[in-house]
């Protein structure tokens, strides 16, 4: 039996003159099929629909491959330190180990304790087996803040202070450096100016800021292994800074945090401060 040709009809528009013809195969076509072949061909489609949701890709394959999502449980951790959580809103926390929250319990949330009390408080609730760092955290006004400390009772490593002289300027060249503090006279200055990007990062050019750029040689004694640098974060009014070790005499940490405060002009400038040791909770100082 021959095919029949397709259906079509010719529209004539009287303005312009020209034909327009139209195939009507493709409905003929679709009045074919029957009731359950178009039920079929819904169902192939639902199907590829969802097929097509339970694939994910993985970065790395090449175009086109793709991978099907698999579950598997989640394997227990034998981490029992700090480890994150993510709450209902997506944010993570962090869950403390039982002798955390057992020592955090001493500590009141919200109360401010006198120095002398918080460093009690603080070599109470230390946990650490070695002996901890006591740490000082501070907020304050503004950023920018810029201070020079002298701790009187010092129990860190001895730092390396160095003038900047012709000597300083070889080692540089060679990439070498092995001071912690480096000081430079005004007219010394621009022979530091290529190094910038070597010293800048690591803190260590001289600025007036700090107060390295020193005018005779003997000021560089106030910059001894005792000095500390106080200075914010760049987009936080944050400070944090160490004032000693917890096996240190309690009058020997207060004189140090004394000293720290001080530096930075106390309740004028400083909003909060906190101490705590390597491994313990925070306690904030009464600073008035």
């Amino acid at each position: 039996m021959s095919k029949e040709p397709p259906v079509q009809w010719e529209l004539k528009q009287n303005n312009v003159g020209k034909t327009k013809t139209a195939f009507v195969a493709d409905i003929e076509e679709k009045t074919r099929k029957t009731s359950k072949d178009l039920y079929r061909e819904k169902k192939a489609r639902q199907e590829a629909k969802k097929h097509k949701e339970e694939e994910v890709h993985i970065s790395g394959l090449k175009g086109g491959q793709r991978v099907k999502i698999v579950s598997m449980e989640e394997p227990v951790s034998q981490v029992t330190e700090p480890t994150e959580t993510k709450t209902k809103k997506g944010k993570i926390e962090k869950v403390r180990g039982k002798k955390y929250q057992e020592v955090k319990a001493k500590i009141k949330t919200g109360e401010k304790y006198k120095i002398p009390e918080a460093i009690k408080l603080i070599k109470k609730t230390s946990y650490s087996k070695f002996d901890g760092t006591m740490e000082l955290h501070i907020v304050v006004k503004k950023t920018g803040i810029n201070a020079q400390a002298t701790l009187p009772h010092f129990a860190g490593k001895e730092k390396k202070v160095e003038i900047a002289n012709d000597e300083t300027v070889k080692k540089l060249e060679k990439g070498k450096i092995d001071f912690d503090t480096l000081l430079a006279t005004p007219d010394f200055m621009p022979k530091l100016v290529p190094f910038a990007k070597i010293l800048g990062p690591r803190g260590l050019m001289p600025n007036p800021k700090n107060g390295t750029i020193i005018k005779l040689a003997k000021d560089a004694n106030k910059f001894k292994g005792n000095s500390l640098t106080l200075k914010t974060e760049k987009e936080a009014p944050l400070i944090h800074t160490v004032v000693g070790k917890v096996s240190q005499e309690d009058s020997q940490l207060q004189e140090n945090i004394e000293a720290v405060i001080k530096a930075l002009g106390g309740e004028k400038q400083i909003l909060r401060a906190f101490l705590k040791s390597t491994m313990s909770p925070s306690a904030r100082l009464a600073i008035a």
